[in-house]
C-alpha cells in the first residue's frame, strides 16, 4: 500500500501550457542593449528601427490553441498508462484496471468513461502496490483491515476519498458514479459499514 504517496494522475488536465519562448530573466545590464537599422542613404528622413532585447518574445508568438476537456483527459491517461507501465517492477502482473483504461482510451470513450477509468486505477495503484525510492511499483502485502489505527493509512483513504469528491465538484465525474467506486474499493477494503467508514475518516 502506498501511504503517503501523492497520486496525481489528473494534474495535467488543470495545468495550463506555458509558451515556449517565453522571456527568461537577464541581469539588467543585459535587458537594455538594442539594435538600430543603418539609416539608408537618401535625401528623406527614416525612422530608426529598435528591437529591445527586453520585448516579450512569448507575446508576439501566436497563442497555442485550448485543448478541450476531452483532448486534456485523454492527455492525462496516455500519461498515466505509460507511467503506470514503465514503474511496475520485473515480472509484476498488471492489474486488470490499465487494460481497461487502456481499451477505453483506444476506442475513443467519452471524457466521464476516461475519468472513471482513471479514478480506478489510481485506486487500485494506491491500495495494491507498494513504491519504492527509486518509483518501482511491487504488490504489497499491507493487512488494510488490521491498520486502520494507523495514521497513515486513514490519511491515503482520506486522500483518495476526497479526490473522487473533487472530481464531482469540478464536474468531471458523477456522484452516483463515485459513491459506486468508493464503495467498492475504498470502503470494502476497511470490513467498515459506509456509515463507520465516514465517521472513521471525520465525517
Amino acid at each position: 500500500m502506498m501511504i503517503g504517496t501523492p497520486l496525481l494522475p489528473l494534474a495535467a488536465f488543470f495545468l495550463t501550457r506555458a509558451y515556449a519562448f517565453a522571456p527568461t530573466s537577464l541581469p539588467k545590464a543585459a535587458t537594455q542593449p538594442c539594435f538600430v537599422s543603418r539609416p539608408h542613404r537618401s535625401s528623406v528622413a527614416r525612422p530608426l528601427v529598435v528591437l529591445k532585447m527586453s520585448d516579450d518574445f512569448g507575446s508576439l508568438m501566436p497563442p497555442k490553441p485550448e485543448m478541450t476537456r476531452k483532448e486534456k483527459l485523454e492527455e492525462s491517461s496516455d500519461a498515466f498508462i505509460y507511467n503506470f507501465q514503465v514503474s511496475l517492477g520485473e515480472g509484476v502482473e498488471e492489474p486488470p484496471e490499465l487494460e481497461t483504461l487502456r481499451v477505453a482510451r483506444d476506442k475513443g470513450a467519452d471524457g466521464p468513461e476516461l475519468t472513471i477509468r482513471i479514478y480506478e486505477l489510481m485506486i487500485e495503484q494506491g491500495m495494491r502496490y507498494d513504491k519504492d525510492e527509486s518509483g518501482i511499483l511491487t504488490p504489497t502485502d499491507f493487512d488494510i483491515k488490521n491498520n486502520l489505527d494507523v495514521k497513515e493509512v486513514q490519511a491515503e483513504f482520506a486522500y483518495l476519498y476526497k479526490y473522487g469528491i473533487g472530481l464531482i465538484k469540478k464536474g468531471l465525474m458523477a456522484e452516483a458514479d463515485v459513491k459506486k467506486i468508493v464503495m467498492e474499493r475504498l470502503i470494502e477494503r476497511t470490513g467498515l459499514t459506509p456509515k463507520e467508514f465516514d465517521k472513521w475518516l471525520g465525517y
